[in-house]
């Protein structure tokens, strides 16, 4: 019951905070509110404060911590906006450095699984790239480089993921553009080896499901796209199978010669 009281007690002393007029009182207990990680007490009165202290000395302290508490609530969209403009307006500041990383972090954190929308991902990564150009002597560099081929990968294995299905679903024409799409997108990827001889493979297929008049034209690109896989990766566990294909393909061919 006590317990109770005291909540009521504290409630109650900060909503009559939230509805004065004393706006140095106010400051004063938002620094206090954050300070004791009550981030979202902070919040609310930084709300209120950040526009009646524009341009004072007060504001880049508000903007930091305000950013910073969006952040410790796990906000990361609204973190990442006020920390972006925290280093957009105190260039000059301690904190901007911090700040400038911290807004790319965000986006980082927000990036969502490989199987959704990634726009938030190129986002994180555009950002991360634009903190490492701005700030080349940062100690944070290494950390956003990490970040930067985390999240490449994750961008490799959504477009090996969208290439394999079409594969599976015998969509052999769009599973060649998919794979062309992620050697190209992504040149030194670790999925390299396994798209180059899928590339292969599905112009095979792709080949044999065509009509007579396409079959020549695409079992030739079949036979150069071995050439190609074998150039890079001679040693590769799959060069028998890959040198089998071509075969094969070469045997299409030298038929469609003949009856032409």
């Amino acid at each position: 019951m006590i317990l109770v009281t005291i909540a009521l007690s504290s409630c109650s002393k900060y909503q009559k905070l939230v509805k004065s007029t004393d706006n140095e009182k106010k400051y004063e207990m938002a620094i206090a509110y954050y300070e004791d990680k009550d981030y979202y007490r902070a919040i609310q009165l930084f709300d209120q404060l950040m526009p009646l202290y524009r341009g004072t000395e007060k504001a880049e302290r508000m903007a930091y911590y305000y950013a910073n508490a969006n952040y410790e609530q796990k906000d990361y969209i609204l973190a990442s906006y006020y920390f972006s403009q925290f280093s957009k307006n105190f260039p000059n500041s301690k904190h901007a450095e911090e700040a400038a990383f911290m807004s790319a972090y965000c986006n980082y954190l927000d990036s969502p699984p490989e199987t959704l929308d990634q726009t938030v991902t190129y986002d994180a990564i555009q950002d991360l790239q634009l903190f490492i150009n701005q700030y080349p002597k940062s100690e944070r560099v290494s950390k956003a480089n990490e970040l930067i081929d985390e999240l490449r990968l994750k961008l490799e294995t959504k477009a090996l993921n969208i290439a394999v299905l079409y594969f599976k679903m015998n969509d052999y024409k769009a599973a060649v553009i998919n794979y062309q799409n992620l050697v190209k997108d992504f040149p030194d990827t670790k999925y390299r080896e396994t798209a180059m001889f899928h590339i292969a493979k599905a112009y095979y297929y792709y080949a044999g499901s065509s009509i007579t008049q396409k079959q020549g034209e695409r079992y030739q690109l079949c036979a150069e796209a071995v050439d190609n896989f074998l150039a890079n990766f001679p040693e590769s566990d799959k060069a028998k199978e890959a040198l089998q294909i071509q075969k094969n393909a070469k045997k299409y061919l030298d038929n469609l010669t003949i009856l032409q």
